[in-house]
């Protein structure tokens, strides 16, 4: 990996294909969910990098984590490339059908190892906005991929983009910082529509 912080799409899928294959040597066939940053850059042409893999395992937890720390090992990566802190963010959805789909099985759909799901694009979207951080709306990663997501799916107004995010958090759990920063995102996008820009 050219830059030890940052996973690209290739070099993801070749740590998936690792893990796969490891999986088959030990009879398994482990099932991780991908979230944030790396299920963006696996589905959409716009994200081309991630700083680490959030995903859940938990049918197969000791065996993944000690996996990841080989491959972490191998490669020089920092050992927590691939965590499950994301589980915090997840959604009272999370487990309903059709709200996750198959990317991908390594090493082959004919050698199953590993089955990575990622969700669809509006869940993506909500845990965006739901782990939005503080700041400027300009450069900052979370608020880019938060507006590619709502082109992606079709919002066009803060009002929008909350009534989808209460089909995933219920009320108490969606922050003001949330709600301002989505009025500002759109505030600014129509500014920048008007404009011409």
């Amino acid at each position: 990996m050219p830059d030890a912080t940052l996973f690209d799409r290739d070099t993801l899928e070749q740590a998936f294909l690792d893990l796969g294959r490891q999986a088959r040597l030990d009879g398994r066939v482990v099932e991780i969910a991908i979230y944030g940053g790396s299920a963006l850059m696996l589905t959409m042409p716009w994200r081309i990098a991630t700083r680490d893999v959030d995903a859940v395992f938990e049918r197969d937890k000791g065996w993944v984590r000690k996996a990841a720390a080989a491959i972490a090992a191998d490669r020089g990566w920092p050992a927590d490339w691939l965590n499950d802190g994301v589980k915090g963010f997840l959604s009272r959805v999370d487990e309903d059908p059709g709200i996750k789909s198959l990317f991908r099985t390594y090493p082959s759909e004919a050698e199953p190892g590993l089955r990575v799901f990622v969700p669809r694009p509006e869940y993506l979207f909500a845990m965006k906005c739901r782990a939005m951080r503080v700041g400027g709306v300009e450069g900052n990663q979370d608020i880019e991929d938060i507006r590619r997501l709502a082109l992606e799916i079709g919002l066009q107004s803060a009002a929008e983009a909350l009534e989808l995010l209460s089909g995933f958090y219920p009320d108490h759990l969606i922050e003001p910082k949330t709600r301002f920063g989505l009025e500002e995102i759109f505030d600014l996008w129509a500014g920048k529509s008007e404009g011409g820009s």
